[in-house]
C-alpha cells in the first residue's frame, strides 16, 4: 500500500484573527494538525504545506503580512514543500498536481483552515482529479458565516454541513485517532 501523503491546508498565523474571521468551532484543530503533522514526519512520510497568498489589499493573508506566515506548529521543515495559492483551491496556479504525479502519490490526507472554503475546494479537486482523499475531520475547522436571508449560522453547522457533503462521494472523513491508528 502506498504511503499518502499529509497535505496541511492553510495554517496560517492570519486565521487568529475572530475581528476579521469571527466564531470558530473546534478550538482542538490546531492541537490535532500537529499530532497528525508529528506522526507523519516521524515515519519520514510526505508532507506538503499551501499557504494562501491573498490578493485583497484589506486581507489579513496577504504576502508581507504578520497573518500569513505559517503557524509554529507547522512551520515547514527543509524539504517539505510549500505551494503559495491566491484562490480556494489548492491545485489551481501551483504545480501541486503534476508534482505530487511525479513523486507517484495517489492518496493525499487533508488538515487544514477552513472546512468549508479552501479545505473543501481543495479536496473537491482531488476527487475530481483521481486522487483518493480523506479528510480529517478534527484537524479543520470552520467559521461561522451568514445565511442569503441574513441568518447566522454557526460555525460548528458550517463545518458538519461541508463535511457530510465530502463524505463517501469526495472523500473519506475521518478522525486524527484513527488515520494514526491506521
Amino acid at each position: 500500500m502506498a504511503t499518502p501523503c499529509l497535505v496541511l491546508i492553510d495554517w496560517q498565523k492570519g486565521f487568529r484573527d475572530r475581528a476579521y474571521w469571527g466564531a470558530r468551532n473546534n478550538p482542538d484543530a490546531e492541537r490535532n494538525a500537529a499530532r497528525l503533522l508529528q506522526h507523519w514526519r516521524g515515519n519520514g512520510w510526505p508532507v506538503i504545506h499551501v499557504r494562501h497568498d491573498s490578493t485583497n489589499p484589506e486581507s489579513v493573508l496577504r504576502p508581507g503580512q504578520a497573518g500569513n506566515e505559517i503557524e509554529d506548529f507547522a512551520r515547514p521543515l527543509p524539504g517539505e514543500p510549500v505551494y503559495a495559492k491566491s484562490v480556494n483551491a489548492a491545485f489551481i496556479g501551483t504545480a501541486l498536481e503534476p508534482d505530487l504525479r511525479a513523486r507517484r502519490i495517489d492518496q493525499l490526507v487533508f488538515s487544514g483552515v477552513s472546512s468549508d472554503h479552501c479545505v473543501n475546494t481543495t479536496v473537491r479537486m482531488a476527487a475530481n482529479l483521481g486522487f483518493q482523499a480523506t479528510i480529517v475531520a478534527d484537524a479543520c475547522y470552520a467559521f461561522e458565516r451568514r445565511a442569503p436571508d441574513g441568518r447566522k449560522l454557526d460555525a460548528q453547522t458550517i463545518h458538519d454541513a461541508h463535511l457530510a457533503s465530502l463524505r463517501d462521494e469526495f472523500a473519506r472523513v475521518s478522525t486524527t485517532v484513527q488515520v494514526i491508528d491506521e
